[in-house]
């Protein structure tokens, strides 16, 4: 897999940047907290540039696409390093790819700045419905949405979202300002990866004038879909890296019977296969990125996020359980901190549709 220069660039700083701000110490010391990131770290990300990559010159952005936004996506998920950037790269995509000029203008600075958007689409746990049960409904020269959603990323810390609703037979997107929204309309959920953070949140009651409809919210959802699965899953090969790392730190320093453990084909062989998956979903994201960045979301492209989502999600879980399995008792404790990246595996599986799913889809476009 070869990389452009702008990626590894990229990659190599955010390696860097992601390791030096999330030790193992740092991901510990933000579990209990309210936002579950380190606002100062944020800050550095905006001042990098990085909350800027996906979006437009003119609206105050680098205009680097998506492929270059992947490596800072990769290089989270290899440290743990939790920020909001997923969730609001996502809602500007929307707002790029669905926007007016006037909604474009008004929202995508401020992102660029480093406002966080995120994504409600949610009613329920089902990732792969296609209706919605949340309405917009019309309120005399406006509308009024009614509504609850669920498993909201960063709800707690966003400044506005990206509400899927339905307004009489057609499924629109409308931007929320967070302002509008009582405190009371946010429950936190208890998620079982604890690094990470999300929020049921109610919208019934919340007034919505015609320029907070994205002018092609419907036509866009399904990309959107796809571009926010494609930064799941280049989150959880950088899981599966951190997981890599572990093995083969600990193959080559622990022994056994005289002769470091990294020495036996039992376990050497599953080690090369752990590498072998993480790089096949490395290939696949970085390839649907650049197809993304390249034209518009047709079919080929969708095949290639469908595929990327389902082989990292595969890569990680394999990863996750050999290394668990080679530490033997000491992979399940807190000292040696497997169990963070262990708890992702069920999160980064249904996040956006289960490996199972995206896989029969992608095969379904392909006639198969």
């Amino acid at each position: 897999m070869a990389l452009s220069d702008e990626q590894a660039m990229i990659l190599d700083n955010a390696r860097e940047f992601c390791r030096s701000k999330s030790d193992i110490t740092a991901v510990r010391s933000l579990l209990k907290s309210a936002t579950g990131f380190n606002p100062d770290v944020w800050q550095e990300m905006i001042e990098l540039g990085w909350t800027g990559i996906v979006i437009p010159e003119k609206h105050g952005g680098s205009e680097m696409g998506l492929g270059s936004a992947v490596p800072v996506v990769e290089n989270m998920g290899r440290y743990l390093l939790c920020t909001p950037f997923i969730s609001s790269t996502i809602a500007a995509e929307a707002i790029i790819r669905g926007g007016s000029e006037s909604q474009q203008s008004r929202w995508l600075p401020a992102v660029a700045q480093g406002s966080i958007g995120t994504m409600a689409l949610l009613d329920n746990e089902d990732w792969g419905a296609t209706d919605t049960d949340c309405t917009l409904l019309q309120d005399q020269n406006d509308f009024v949405l009614q509504g609850k959603k669920f498993l909201v990323a960063d709800a707690e810390v966003a400044d506005f979202f990206i509400v899927l609703a339905k307004q009489s037979d057609s499924l629109v997107l409308v931007i929320v300002a967070a302002s509008q929204i009582p405190a009371s309309a946010i429950e936190k959920k208890t998620l079982v990866d604890e690094t990470k953070r999300a929020a049921s949140v109610d919208f019934s009651g919340i007034k919505i004038s015609r320029s907070a409809v994205l002018a092609e919210g419907a036509k866009i959802l399904p990309d959107i879909r796809l571009i926010g699965a494609l930064l799941i899953a280049a989150e959880a090969t950088g899981c599966a890296a951190a997981a890599l790392d572990t093995i083969v730190d600990y193959l080559t320093t622990r022994k056994q019977f005289g002769r470091l453990i990294g020495s036996y084909q039992s376990l050497k062989h599953p080690t090369v296969d752990v590498l072998i998956q993480m790089d096949s979903a490395r290939s696949l994201i970085y390839h649907a990125a650049t197809l993304i960045d390249d034209g518009s979301l047709d079919r080929d492209t969708e095949i290639a996020c469908r595929m990327a989502k389902a082989q990292a999600a595969e890569a990680l879980s394999f990863a996750g359980d050999r290394a668990v399995q080679f530490h033997g008792g000491m992979g399940f404790t807190d000292l040696v901190g497997l169990h963070y990246w262990f708890k992702r595996i069920g999160a980064n599986r249904q996040w956006l549709g289960a490996p199972e799913f995206v896989r029969e889809e992608a095969a379904v476009l392909q006639g198969i």
